[in-house]
């Protein structure tokens, strides 16, 4: 498994959409990448200039909502495609 470094977060995108609500199908460059994922790893956590480690807000399992600019990190690791993420990148937890 990847493990991510300092305050990066290991996550598995859900599947894009191929049609639309209406049914049309949507070609490769017309599909916008999914902004929900699942947590699948996390770093050791942003350590402050005192020394302590920030906690994470997240936790593996988590099924969350990215940025929009979240996801330049994309990597296949063992025929898995993830994406290597800054927390801050995360803006919510699904419930």
């Amino acid at each position: 498994m990847i493990k991510p470094l300092g305050e990066r977060v290991v996550v598995k995108r859900e599947k894009e959409e191929t049609k639309t609500a209406t049914g049309i199908i949507l070609g490769e460059h017309s599909k916008d990448k999914s902004r929900i994922a699942t947590v699948v790893a996390l770093g050791t956590g942003r350590i402050l200039d005192n020394g302590k480690t920030v906690p994470f807000n997240v936790k593996v399992g988590d099924k969350v909502f990215l940025s929009s600019y979240a996801g330049d990190n994309e990597v296949t690791y063992e025929g898995e495609d993830l994406t290597i993420v800054d927390q801050s990148q995360i803006l919510a937890v699904i419930e």
